[in-house]
């Protein structure tokens, strides 16, 4: 910083006698009135400034309210399912299952509180500590302004600004309207799962309340001139079992139950290439299903009629032995569950070998398709209704009441990271969803309810 002192100037001017030894000359004295400036001080306040900032930021003033809202959406879920295992607690495996959530949501919300005490009393520390050296600065740079005799810094503040509001200004009137945001890229642009809203569509399928098991939906990645159809399956044989598909061209045709066509993958209902398990989904023009007894996943190509397969690891429970379920029914034959996000086709089962928890698939596009990359989870699959997956993330779904269905698990496949602590709630028009699945292509998720099929919107971060 440049400073410009008045200096005092006494000039003595003695002339010396011509005999003197310097010789004959006039000889100059100058001396300062001012005190010198205490450069050391004002390098002492610098650098207790850039501490100050180093040490309070954005995010730090942030922890203690983002805690406090973590602690209480935590404890009012702690409450939800307290109420649950009171109303339902069957003494088996749906209470040790409810138990086991509880004692999770306990285990975090004990975390939670510890850090928030944690952090309350750093940030009390940090507040006191920030203070006095506010008002040391403060003492400081009033003692420093007594040296500016000329008061540079008071133009200089002036000066500053001006120059600031003269730049605003110039903003303002140079200002354009801002180009529109462009999503992140990466598997999933729009960030997690946070609500679901609808339904959106309900309708009664064209078969009536005959068959309460089936699966609908839209092809994610449809052949060209098929982006409007939706297909649907429905288990005409034991609830189980279905040998055809049916696709209308637009969603006002299966609403309305109108010019369907039907396309036929085995010859009689059930035997070997026939659809086992309300569990469908369609993805490149191509069925994927669970084979009939076997654990293996059936691709059917739509166009060229044939059927590939691939089998699953050894033990894969099939045939009724993991299904989905709750305390008041069980989805029969849903052993292995499809799945379609923005990457392709997943199967979702489990094995004795892992406990009966989830094992997630990928399964790789070909004829005959391939498994891929594969992740165990800590999540029992009998505890669940349905899962679904979205940008690489299984979702798993519980049954609350007749009216309600909760998304409460998550398992993210890029980072490992499960929740149980999701609550994202969502009503149903009947008791029982049988079948769940999220499309990417419209953000949309389909379910089948009970003979109806229903379409709900999803709400992401």
């Amino acid at each position: 910083m440049k400073s410009r002192w008045v200096i005092a100037v006494f000039l003595t001017f003695l002339c010396q006698s011509p005999w003197s030894v310097s010789g004959k000359g006039c000889v100059c004295q100058l001396k300062n009135s001012e005190r010198p400036f205490p450069m050391e001080k004002l390098n002492g306040i610098q650098t207790l400034a850039s501490t100050c900032n180093l040490s309070i930021t954005p995010a730090k003033m942030f922890q203690v309210d983002v805690l406090q809202l973590g602690l209480q959406r935590r404890i009012e879920q702690l409450k939800v399912d307290m109420a649950v295992l009171e109303r339902e607690d069957d003494g088996e495996l749906y209470g040790t299952v409810t138990l086991r959530i509880i004692e999770l949501e306990l285990a975090e919300i004990l975390e939670l509180t510890n850090k928030l005490n944690r952090t309350a009393c750093a940030h009390q520390q940090l507040s006191e500590s920030t203070a006095n050296q506010l008002r040391d600065m403060l003492d400081g740079m009033r003692e420093l302004e007594d040296y500016d005799q000329m008061q540079v810094v008071t133009r200089q503040r002036d000066n500053q600004q001006m120059r600031q509001e003269l730049i605003q200004c110039e903003q303002q009137l140079r200002a354009t309207a801002q180009p529109p945001l462009t999503p992140k890229t990466g598997p999933c642009p729009l960030g997690q799962l946070v609500d679901v809203s609808g339904p959106r569509t309900y309708t009664l399928t064209q078969y009536g309340t005959s068959y309460s098991f089936g699966a609908w939906g839209k092809d994610p990645n449809p052949a060209p001139g098929k982006e409007n159809t939706h297909w649907l399956v429905v288990l005409t044989s034991s609830n189980a079992f279905s040998n055809f598909v049916r696709e209308y061209s637009t969603l006002s045709t299966i609403v309305v139950g109108v010019a369907p066509t039907d396309t036929t993958i085995a010859s009689s209902n059930p035997t070997t290439n026939t659809i086992q398990g309300i569990n469908v989904v369609m993805y490149g023009n191509a069925l994927y299903y669970g084979c009939y007894n076997t654990p293996a996943v059936c691709r059917f190509n739509m166009t060229a009629r044939t059927i590939s397969n691939v089998a699953l690891p050894q033990n894969t429970g099939f045939n009724n032995k993991f299904p989905f379920g709750h305390l008041e029914g069980t989805y029969v034959y849903s052993d292995l569950d499809f799945a379609t996000d923005e990457s392709g086709v997943w199967v979702v089962y489990t094995s004795p070998e892992n406990f009966g928890n989830v094992i997630i698939s990928e399964v790789l596009e070909g004829s005959p398709p391939a498994l891929g990359r594969t992740w165990n989870t800590s999540l029992h699959k009998r505890m669940v209704t349905n899962t679904f997956i979205a940008c690489g993330v299984l979702y798993a779904t519980r049954f609350v009441n007749k009216e309600t269905e909760q998304i409460f698990y998550s398992f993210d496949t890029q980072s490992g990271v499960e929740r149980y602590n999701l609550k994202i709630f969502f009503k149903k028009m009947l008791t029982n969803i049988q079948s769940l699945n999220y499309n990417p292509r419209d953000r949309m998720l389909y379910a089948f309810s009970d003979a109806y099929i229903l379409s709900y919107g999803t709400v992401f971060q």
